[in-house]
């Protein structure tokens, strides 16, 4: 039994949700070989050969894998499938996009944001917004399966795995790469930072939100929205948390002016200590917050930012 991670990066460094994915493989057992496909990502390949329980790293290293089109991945991953038993990548948008094609190639099912691993074959994932565990048993010969990342502590250092070249080069007929806009900021990355402010509909406005960032600024930490401020378009939808956003486990969650629907709460209820600010007594936040402010936020977050 052997597990292929694929690998999540920039072609340069490798994302820490590689390292929970490689955790949830480590829970089946069985060898772990990671999967780096792109362009000039040697270093991600050593990155990934240095983590404990990695025995293999297979580098797909050409300029058709340059933007990692999930077109061009899915059939790399599908050609290598028949020598594994089951191929795990994080259920970040990348995975999302990834791995279903993935399941259509080879024509068996996905299990999609496994949480927990009772045994090989079988695996608990959220429903109904995470407001019940499915525990699932799957009998197709390769299981194909993104994980949630947040359920599984990173793999640390220690390993020392070989490095092994795949000459296979797949490119789709009908995809192109046109460009991209990558987002820049100096805040950490959302899904990986361990303090998130989260700014919902009460905050009002994008010029507003100007309170969350300076808060955000003076703790250090990445800056959130429930979807109803991303619908609004006080913010971007690249940092929109909840079940169709991103999903994230900060050590500290301080979601201001959010009421806490169920689908923001599916992406951030696992978040270690959660503080709401609210001026609504009955909102559901409070429901799952560990502290609870019921407060105007025009009145409490700059109090509270002059304070730190």
């Amino acid at each position: 039994m052997s597990n292929l991670v694929i690998a999540e990066h920039d072609n340069q460094n490798l994302k820490a949700s590689t390292l929970n994915t490689i955790t949830a493989a480590s829970k089946i057992g069985g060898d772990i070989h990671v999967l780096v496909v792109g362009s000039n990502c040697q270093a991600v390949a050593q990155a990934a050969a240095a983590v404990a329980g990695v025995t293999k790293v297979h580098v797909a290293d050409n300029e058709a894998y340059a933007h990692q089109l999930a077109e061009n991945t899915a059939q790399l991953v599908a050609a290598l499938a028949p020598a594994y038993s089951h191929l795990l990548a994080p259920a970040t948008p990348a995975g999302k996009n990834l791995m279903p094609r993935v399941a259509a190639l080879l024509d068996v099912n996905q299990l999609t944001d496994i949480m927990a691993v009772v045994s090989p074959d079988t695996f608990k994932r959220p429903i109904y917004a995470g407001n019940a565990i499915a525990t699932v048993q799957s009998s197709d010969k390769i299981k194909v399966m993104s994980v949630r990342i947040t359920a599984f502590d990173a793999a640390g250092a220690g390993g020392s795995a070989a490095i092994e070249a795949v000459n296979e080069v797949f490119t789709a007929d009908k995809t192109k790469f046109i460009g991209e806009e990558v987002a820049k900021s100096d805040r950490p990355e959302l899904t990986s930072a361990k303090i998130v402010v989260s700014g919902g509909r009460g905050v009002g406005s994008a010029d507003n939100f100007k309170i969350i960032y300076t808060l955000a600024d003076k703790l250090g930490a990445a800056v959130g929205a429930s979807r109803a401020a991303v619908d609004a378009g006080f913010v971007p939808n690249d940092m929109q948390v909840g079940q169709t956003g991103k999903v994230v486990a900060p050590q500290l969650y301080i979601a201001v002016g959010i009421s806490g629907a169920i689908q923001h709460l599916a992406g951030m209820k696992d978040s270690k200590v959660i503080v709401a600010i609210n001026k609504d007594p009955e909102a559901p936040i409070f429901q799952v917050a560990d502290y609870g402010l019921v407060a105007d936020l025009f009145t409490a977050v700059p109090e509270m930012t002059g304070k730190l």
